[in-house]
Protein backbone atom coordinates (compact mmCIF):
# COMPACT_ATOMS: atom_id res chain seq x y z
CA UNK A 1 0.00 0.00 0.00
CA UNK A 2 2.93 2.43 1.15
CA UNK A 3 4.49 1.44 -2.45
CA UNK A 4 1.29 2.19 -4.02
CA UNK A 5 1.55 5.59 -2.68
CA UNK A 6 4.52 6.88 -3.45
CA UNK A 7 3.96 5.66 -7.22
CA UNK A 8 1.04 7.90 -6.57
CA UNK A 9 3.22 10.56 -5.92
CA UNK A 10 5.92 10.55 -8.19
CA UNK A 11 3.29 10.41 -10.96
CA UNK A 12 1.68 13.68 -9.47
CA UNK A 13 4.84 14.98 -9.38
CA UNK A 14 5.09 14.01 -13.10
CA UNK A 15 1.74 16.04 -13.76
CA UNK A 16 2.82 18.90 -12.07
CA UNK A 17 5.86 19.20 -13.89
CA UNK A 18 4.20 18.78 -17.47
CA UNK A 19 1.65 21.46 -16.06
CA UNK A 20 5.10 23.95 -15.74
CA UNK A 21 6.54 22.88 -18.42
CA UNK A 22 3.28 23.91 -20.86
CA UNK A 23 3.02 27.20 -18.73
CA UNK A 24 7.11 28.71 -19.48
CA UNK A 25 5.89 27.46 -23.16
CA UNK A 26 3.08 29.81 -23.27
CA UNK A 27 5.01 32.48 -21.86
CA UNK A 28 7.79 31.93 -24.71
CA UNK A 29 4.81 31.87 -27.12
CA UNK A 30 3.34 35.44 -25.44
CA UNK A 31 6.21 37.21 -25.57
CA UNK A 32 7.51 36.53 -28.93
CA UNK A 33 3.44 37.24 -30.09
CA UNK A 34 3.99 40.52 -27.86
CA UNK A 35 7.19 41.57 -30.05
CA UNK A 36 5.83 40.82 -32.97
CA UNK A 37 2.56 42.88 -32.24
CA UNK A 38 4.65 45.35 -29.72
CA UNK A 39 1.51 44.80 -27.70
CA UNK A 40 2.92 45.81 -24.57
CA UNK A 41 0.00 44.57 -22.61
CA UNK A 42 0.24 41.03 -23.41
CA UNK A 43 4.26 41.64 -22.34
CA UNK A 44 2.87 43.13 -18.89
CA UNK A 45 1.02 39.71 -18.47
CA UNK A 46 3.80 37.32 -19.45
CA UNK A 47 5.60 38.98 -16.44
CA UNK A 48 2.66 38.80 -14.00
CA UNK A 49 1.79 35.05 -15.12
CA UNK A 50 5.80 34.36 -14.29
CA UNK A 51 4.63 33.98 -10.64
CA UNK A 52 2.06 30.77 -11.32
CA UNK A 53 5.63 29.04 -12.99
CA UNK A 54 7.28 30.16 -9.51
CA UNK A 55 5.21 28.68 -7.95
CA UNK A 56 4.64 25.10 -9.42
CA UNK A 57 8.74 25.12 -9.37
CA UNK A 58 8.71 25.40 -5.40
CA UNK A 59 6.02 23.05 -4.97
CA UNK A 60 7.40 20.50 -7.12
CA UNK A 61 10.72 20.79 -5.59
CA UNK A 62 9.31 20.69 -1.47
CA UNK A 63 7.59 18.00 -2.80
CA UNK A 64 10.43 16.03 -4.29
CA UNK A 65 12.92 17.23 -1.26
CA UNK A 66 10.12 15.79 1.09
CA UNK A 67 9.67 12.55 -0.72
CA UNK A 68 13.39 11.85 -0.80
CA UNK A 69 13.94 12.52 2.89
CA UNK A 70 10.86 10.60 4.06
CA UNK A 71 11.18 7.45 0.99
CA UNK A 72 14.75 7.43 1.32
CA UNK A 73 14.20 5.69 -2.66
CA UNK A 74 16.93 3.58 -4.50
CA UNK A 75 18.08 3.27 -8.10
CA UNK A 76 15.29 4.53 -10.57
CA UNK A 77 13.44 6.06 -7.82
CA UNK A 78 15.94 8.22 -7.06
CA UNK A 79 16.73 9.60 -9.89
CA UNK A 80 13.16 10.41 -11.30
CA UNK A 81 13.22 12.82 -8.44
CA UNK A 82 16.62 13.93 -8.90
CA UNK A 83 16.14 14.27 -12.37
CA UNK A 84 12.74 16.50 -11.57
CA UNK A 85 14.48 18.99 -9.36
CA UNK A 86 16.75 19.37 -12.54
CA UNK A 87 14.08 19.44 -14.97
CA UNK A 88 12.20 22.28 -12.80
CA UNK A 89 14.93 24.79 -12.53
CA UNK A 90 15.49 24.50 -16.67
CA UNK A 91 11.66 25.28 -17.14
CA UNK A 92 11.86 27.51 -14.71
CA UNK A 93 14.76 29.52 -16.53
CA UNK A 94 12.86 29.42 -19.54
CA UNK A 95 9.75 30.99 -17.83
CA UNK A 96 12.92 33.80 -17.02
CA UNK A 97 14.21 34.43 -20.54
CA UNK A 98 10.04 34.93 -21.50
CA UNK A 99 10.03 37.57 -18.92
CA UNK A 100 13.29 39.14 -19.93
CA UNK A 101 11.45 39.13 -24.25
CA UNK A 102 8.68 40.90 -22.12
CA UNK A 103 10.82 43.31 -20.54
CA UNK A 104 12.84 44.36 -23.93
CA UNK A 105 9.19 44.60 -25.85
CA UNK A 106 8.58 47.50 -22.95
CA UNK A 107 11.57 48.50 -23.67
CA UNK A 108 11.50 48.96 -27.37
CA UNK A 109 7.72 50.18 -26.74
CA UNK A 110 6.02 50.92 -29.94
CA UNK A 111 8.20 52.90 -32.25
CA UNK A 112 8.21 50.64 -35.40
CA UNK A 113 11.07 48.46 -35.90
CA UNK A 114 13.90 48.85 -37.77
CA UNK A 115 12.46 45.66 -40.48
CA UNK A 116 9.87 43.58 -40.50
CA UNK A 117 10.70 40.49 -37.70
CA UNK A 118 11.77 37.40 -39.70
CA UNK A 119 14.38 35.29 -38.75
CA UNK A 120 13.65 36.22 -34.60
CA UNK A 121 10.04 34.47 -34.99
CA UNK A 122 11.68 31.43 -36.57
CA UNK A 123 13.84 31.04 -34.18
CA UNK A 124 11.40 31.38 -31.35
CA UNK A 125 9.28 28.46 -33.08
CA UNK A 126 12.25 25.99 -33.46
CA UNK A 127 12.61 26.66 -29.89
CA UNK A 128 9.06 26.31 -28.82
CA UNK A 129 9.09 23.22 -30.94
CA UNK A 130 12.09 21.85 -29.02
CA UNK A 131 10.31 22.67 -25.47
CA UNK A 132 7.22 20.77 -26.94
CA UNK A 133 8.94 17.22 -28.27
CA UNK A 134 11.43 17.79 -24.86
CA UNK A 135 7.96 17.42 -22.83
CA UNK A 136 6.55 15.15 -24.83
CA UNK A 137 9.78 12.87 -24.47
CA UNK A 138 9.85 13.20 -20.56
CA UNK A 139 6.39 12.01 -20.47
CA UNK A 140 7.75 9.11 -22.69
CA UNK A 141 10.82 8.47 -21.48
CA UNK A 142 11.98 8.06 -24.59
CA UNK A 143 15.87 9.37 -24.98
CA UNK A 144 16.25 9.34 -28.50
CA UNK A 145 13.29 11.81 -28.97
CA UNK A 146 15.61 13.31 -26.12
CA UNK A 147 19.28 13.03 -27.94
CA UNK A 148 17.51 14.77 -31.22
CA UNK A 149 16.94 17.92 -29.12
CA UNK A 150 20.51 18.54 -29.35
CA UNK A 151 20.68 18.53 -33.13
CA UNK A 152 17.99 20.91 -33.15
CA UNK A 153 20.17 23.21 -30.78
CA UNK A 154 23.52 23.25 -32.96
CA UNK A 155 20.47 24.80 -35.32
CA UNK A 156 19.11 27.66 -33.28
CA UNK A 157 22.83 28.21 -32.70
CA UNK A 158 24.05 29.16 -36.18
CA UNK A 159 20.64 31.25 -36.56
CA UNK A 160 21.80 33.13 -33.78
CA UNK A 161 24.87 33.61 -34.72
CA UNK A 162 23.63 34.90 -38.13
CA UNK A 163 20.90 37.18 -36.71
CA UNK A 164 23.21 38.63 -34.40
CA UNK A 165 25.79 39.73 -37.23
CA UNK A 166 22.31 41.46 -39.44
CA UNK A 167 21.79 43.48 -36.34
CA UNK A 168 25.44 44.37 -35.84
CA UNK A 169 25.37 45.79 -39.33
CA UNK A 170 22.03 47.66 -39.34
CA UNK A 171 23.74 48.97 -35.58
CA UNK A 172 26.53 50.84 -38.21
CA UNK A 173 24.25 51.99 -41.45
CA UNK A 174 21.42 53.20 -38.50
CA UNK A 175 23.08 53.91 -35.26
CA UNK A 176 19.77 55.93 -34.15
CA UNK A 177 18.26 52.83 -33.83
CA UNK A 178 20.75 51.11 -31.50
CA UNK A 179 18.35 50.87 -28.07
CA UNK A 180 16.27 48.93 -30.14
CA UNK A 181 18.74 47.16 -32.21
CA UNK A 182 20.18 46.32 -28.84
CA UNK A 183 16.85 44.87 -27.22
CA UNK A 184 16.62 42.43 -30.82
CA UNK A 185 19.64 40.89 -30.04
CA UNK A 186 18.73 40.15 -26.27
CA UNK A 187 15.52 38.63 -27.62
CA UNK A 188 17.91 36.58 -29.75
CA UNK A 189 20.20 35.67 -26.76
CA UNK A 190 17.12 34.39 -24.60
CA UNK A 191 15.55 32.40 -27.44
CA UNK A 192 19.16 31.28 -28.05
CA UNK A 193 19.26 30.40 -24.10
CA UNK A 194 15.85 28.85 -23.58
CA UNK A 195 17.22 26.44 -26.69
CA UNK A 196 20.17 25.47 -24.21
CA UNK A 197 17.88 25.02 -21.05
CA UNK A 198 15.53 22.46 -23.19
CA UNK A 199 19.18 20.34 -23.73
CA UNK A 200 19.79 20.34 -20.43
CA UNK A 201 16.53 18.97 -20.12
CA UNK A 202 16.88 16.66 -22.69
CA UNK A 203 20.43 15.82 -20.53
CA UNK A 204 17.84 15.15 -17.67
CA UNK A 205 15.66 12.29 -19.36
CA UNK A 206 18.48 10.31 -20.45
CA UNK A 207 20.23 10.02 -16.69
CA UNK A 208 16.59 9.47 -15.46
CA UNK A 209 15.98 6.55 -17.96
CA UNK A 210 19.59 5.43 -18.07
CA UNK A 211 21.31 6.73 -14.89
CA UNK A 212 24.11 8.34 -17.35
CA UNK A 213 25.49 11.59 -17.47
CA UNK A 214 25.54 13.35 -21.00
CA UNK A 215 26.53 16.97 -22.09
CA UNK A 216 24.72 17.53 -25.27
CA UNK A 217 25.87 21.15 -25.27
CA UNK A 218 28.95 19.76 -26.58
Amino acid sequence: MARENFAEQLNELKTALLDMGNLAHEALDNSITALKEQDLEKALKVIDDDSKINSLEEEINEKAIWLIAKEQPLATDLRRLIATLKITTDIERIGDLAVNIAKSVIRIGDIHLIKPLEGIPKMATIAQNMIEDVLKAYYEEDILKAKEIADIDDKVDKMYGRRIQELMEFMTKQPEFISQITQLAFVCRYLERAADHTTNISESIIYLVKGKVLDLNE
